[in-house]
C-alpha cells in the first residue's frame, strides 16, 4: 500500500464509490463523494483482467477527506464504513435520488435506448425494509451475527440497523443469544427474517445438530418474542421444517391472503410492492388474458386477478420455485379465483415461447438481477400487445430492453423505485407496446 496521495473526486461509480483518477487510471475510493478533496491510502489494482491480469482499476481508502462535499450528511447507523450492507449513508437524499435516477437513465443509454421517459425516483424511508437475511458464526464465546464486511466474507456483528423494521432490529440480541446456545465454535447459519402480516418468520439455515433442548429452545424463544414461525432447512436440503408455529405467517395481496411458505421472497418493503404495483396495474389496463412471469408467491398475480373484470378473464402465474407456486395456489383456491391458475416452470430454461405468449393480452415480468434473458428473446417474437418489465438490476433490464426493442417493442416510460435507501441498488417498473 502507499499512503499520502491526494486526490478529487469527479463522480460517484455504480456501486457508490467515488472516482477519481491518477496517472491515468480511474480510482475508486469507497466513502467519497463527488467534489470532494481527499487524501488516501493506495491499494491492489483490481482483478477482473482475466488470467489473474489487473483491470487498471486502483482501489483506495480514504485517511482524511480535506475538502468535504455539501452533500455529505453524518451516517445514521453507528456500524456505516464497516458494515457492508449500506454504501452512501454519508449522501444527502436529494443528490443520492438524482444520482439513483441517473443510473436508470445512463443504462438506458449504454444500450442505445430512450432516456427522456424515466419518471422521477419514487423514494422508499429507511426503517421500511421487512426482510433481513443474515449471517451468524459461533466464535469461543460468543455468536456473531449481522452483515458482511464490504467486499469480504467477514460478518460484522450488527446492534442496531436503522434500515429494517423495528420488530426485526429488537430480535437481534435475543436471537444471538439464542444461537449462542445452538451453534457450536466455528459453525455458521444463515437467518432469514421476514415481517410478516401476522409476525415475524424466522428460517434457520444450517447444518447443525439441533438436540431435543435445542428444539425446546427454540420453542420458548418463538413464545417469549412472539413469532409466528420458527422453521429450519439444511443447507444441502430444499426442505425447510417448521419447528415451532404460533400462527400462519400470512402475506395480503391486492387484498387476498395468503400463507408464506418459509423463507419466502418478499418484496423489501410494502410501500416499494404498492409502488411498483400501481405501475403494473396501469399498464395492464383492461386486459382480459395476463400472464404473470417469475410471479413468486403471487404479489403481482393475486391483485391483477382481483382486479380484471372483463368476461371470462383468465390470469397465469409462472415461477420456478414449488413453495411459491403452491401457495399461489392455494390462496387463489380459497378465495374462489377460479380464473388465476399457478404453473411452476423453470423460464431459464424452458421460457414461454411465442405460441404461447400469443394466448395473452398483457405479460409481466419480474426476474432475479440476472434477468430474463432468454424469455425476452422469445417476447420479443411474440405479438403480446403489453409487457410490464419489473428489474432490481438496470443493467440487466436494458439489456432486456434492447431485446424487446429490436424485436419491434416501444419502451414506452420507466419508473425508478429506492427500495434500498443508502445502497446503490435501484428498482424499475417499465412499459412497452407493440
Amino acid at each position: 500500500m502507499t499512503a499520502g496521495v491526494d486526490l478529487e473526486i469527479a463522480s460517484l461509480g455504480a456501486r457508490g464509490d467515488g472516482i477519481a483518477e491518477l496517472n491515468g487510471q480511474p480510482v475508486f475510493v469507497p466513502y467519497a463523494l463527488p467534489g470532494e478533496r481527499v487524501r488516501v491510502r493506495l491499494a491492489l489494482p483490481r482483478r477482473g483482467g482475466g488470467r489473474g491480469k489487473s483491470s487498471g482499476h486502483l482501489r483506495a481508502s480514504v485517511t482524511e477527506i480535506i475538502e468535504p462535499s455539501p452533500d455529505r450528511i453524518t451516517p445514521a447507523c453507528p456500524h456505516f464504513g464497516s458494515c457492508g450492507g449500506c454504501a452512501l449513508q454519508h449522501f444527502a437524499d436529494a443528490p443520492s435520488a438524482r444520482w439513483k435516477h441517473a443510473l436508470v437513465v445512463e443504462a438506458l443509454a449504454r444500450r442505445g435506448l430512450p432516456a427522456d421517459n424515466v419518471r422521477p425516483l419514487t423514494a422508499i424511508a429507511p426503517g421500511a425494509r421487512r426482510r433481513a437475511d443474515l449471517t451468524a458464526i459461533r466464535r469461543r464465546n460468543d455468536v456473531v451475527l449481522g452483515f458482511n464486511a464490504r467486499e469480504s466474507h467477514r460478518v460484522i456483528d450488527v446492534t442496531a440497523c436503522p434500515v429494517l423494521k423495528s420488530e426485526i432490529t429488537r430480535l437481534l440480541a435475543p436471537l444471538r443469544a439464542l444461537l449462542a446456545d445452538l451453534l457450536t465454535t466455528a459453525e455458521r447459519a444463515e437467518i432469514v427474517i421476514n415481517a410478516t402480516e401476522t409476525g415475524l418468520d424466522l428460517l434457520l439455515v444450517s447444518d447443525t445438530k439441533i438436540e431435543h433442548a435445542g428444539y425446546q429452545a427454540i420453542a420458548a424463544f418463538a413464545e417469549t418474542h412472539d413469532l409466528a414461525r420458527v422453521s429450519r432447512q439444511h443447507t444441502k436440503s430444499s426442505a425447510p421444517e417448521t419447528i415451532a408455529q404460533r400462527r400462519v405467517p400470512m402475506a395480503a395481496f391486492g387484498g387476498t391472503p395468503l400463507a408464506l411458505p418459509p423463507g419466502a421472497f418478499l418484496q423489501a418493503s410494502a410501500e416499494g410492492e404498492a409502488s411498483l404495483l400501481a405501475s403494473v396495474i396501469d399498464i395492464a389496463g383492461e386486459a382480459k388474458r395476463i400472464a404473470d412471469l417469475y410471479c413468486g408467491c403471487g404479489t403481482f398475480t393475486l391483485p391483477l386477478a382481483r382486479l380484471t373484470r372483463a368476461s371470462h378473464p383468465r390470469v397465469q402465474g409462472f415461477d420456478g420455485n414449488a413453495d411459491a407456486i403452491a401457495a399461489l395456489s392455494d390462496a387463489a383456491n380459497a378465495a374462489r379465483l377460479t380464473h388465476l391458475s399457478a404453473e411452476r416452470r423453470d423460464l431459464e430454461r424452458r421460457p414461454l415461447a411465442a405460441n404461447e405468449l400469443g394466448n395473452f393480452d398483457v405479460v409481466v415480468f419480474d426476474p432475479p438481477r440476472a434477468g430474463a434473458k432468454a424469455q425476452a428473446k422469445a417476447l420479443a417474437q411474440s405479438r403480446v400487445p403489453k409487457i410490464a418489465g419489473i428489474s432490481c438490476n438496470p443493467g440487466t433490464f436494458a439489456r432486456d430492453a434492447q431485446i424487446l426493442t429490436d424485436g419491434g417493442y416501444r419502451l414506452d416510460w420507466v419508473q425508478p423505485v429506492d427500495q434500498f435507501p443508502w445502497t446503490p441498488h435501484v428498482e424499475l417498473a417499465a412499459s412497452f407496446s407493440r
